[in-house]
């Protein structure tokens, strides 16, 4: 599949966005956060650095948990059967999802702090 036309790579991430959302309740989640910063950002119209910075944590989160979804059907599909190096390699893909989220929390409080703060 390489070298394909870019909208035929375009077609393919938009499938692999559309699995995750049909198979994934934390990305589920996870792009209902998305949409509820973005709708607290057209409210409050904060200066573009607030987009910018909350914007790019939620892209980030997502594709972290895009990335974090890819690994494990792969890694299921190549070898079911439970093993501990496995487990590790699942886990630490877990762990850059919720550091990316804790982080992503953290620029939001940040945001509502300083706007309530006005």
């Amino acid at each position: 599949m390489k070298n394909q036309p870019f909208h035929k790579r375009v077609v393919f991430a938009l499938h692999g966005i559309a699995a995750a959302l049909r198979m994934e309740s934390s990305f589920r989640l996870q792009c209902l956060a998305a949409l509820v910063v973005v709708i607290v950002l057209a409210c409050a119209r904060p200066s573009m650095i607030w987009w910018a910075l909350l914007l790019l944590n939620c892209g980030m989160v997502l594709a972290a948990e895009l990335f974090n979804t890819a690994l494990e059907h792969l890694i299921d599909h190549l070898h079911p059967a439970l093993h501990p190096s496995i487990k590790i390699a699942k886990d630490c893909a877990a762990g850059a999802v919720l550091l990316l989220s804790v982080s992503a929390v953290a620029v939001f409080i940040a945001f509502l702090i300083e706007y309530f703060q006005m």
